[in-house]
């Protein structure tokens, strides 16, 4: 082994840190609700099947924006819990997903819960002097004009190792 352990540094583990510390609060709150075995990641899957009405996992996964495999162990995990239940679709290689009656009673509480926490990361951002979605959409279009790809090639450019 050589050199310094590169794991040491670790430039996004501040911003993970403070997604963290908000998803655990917002689990805490959950939990005081006597919602239980309730991810907050998993209420956005559980508004837009009340929005939408019963959705294949890849339909799901579309509107929620991740990966049908990640849909599906959500669905899982949601069916674990009672929240969701799925039915075979008219196609028997997919799987219908409709909210149970304990999925539709917790979404009035995760829809204000999803306004009360956008509302506050809204009143955050503006109480500091530089906007976090500024910030972002400056990296954005610095990596828009190379991309990261690119510029982690020119970096290692040199390295001789594989």
């Amino acid at each position: 082994m050589r050199g310094d352990d590169p794991t040491t540094r670790d430039f996004l583990r501040p911003f993970t840190e403070l997604t963290d510390a908000v998803d655990a609060d917002i689990a805490a709150l959950y939990a005081e609700r006597h919602v239980q075995g309730l991810r907050p990641r998993f209420a956005k899957v559980l508004i837009r099947l009340a929005r939408l009405g019963p959705l294949t996992v890849r339909q799901l996964a579309a509107e929620v924006g991740v990966t049908h495999s990640a849909m599906s162990q959500t669905v899982a995990e949601l069916r674990r819990g009672g929240y969701v239940d799925s039915a075979p679709g008219a196609d028997a290689r997919t799987r219908v997903i409709t909210l149970t009656a304990a999925g539709a009673g917790t979404v009035p509480l995760l829809e204000r819960e999803w306004n009360a926490t956008e509302d506050l990361l809204a009143e955050l951002d503006a109480a500091v002097p530089y906007s976090l979605l500024q910030v972002v959409a400056d990296l954005r279009a610095l990596l828009e004009e190379r991309s990261f790809l690119e510029r982690l090639r020119e970096k290692l450019a040199d390295d001789e190792q594989p």
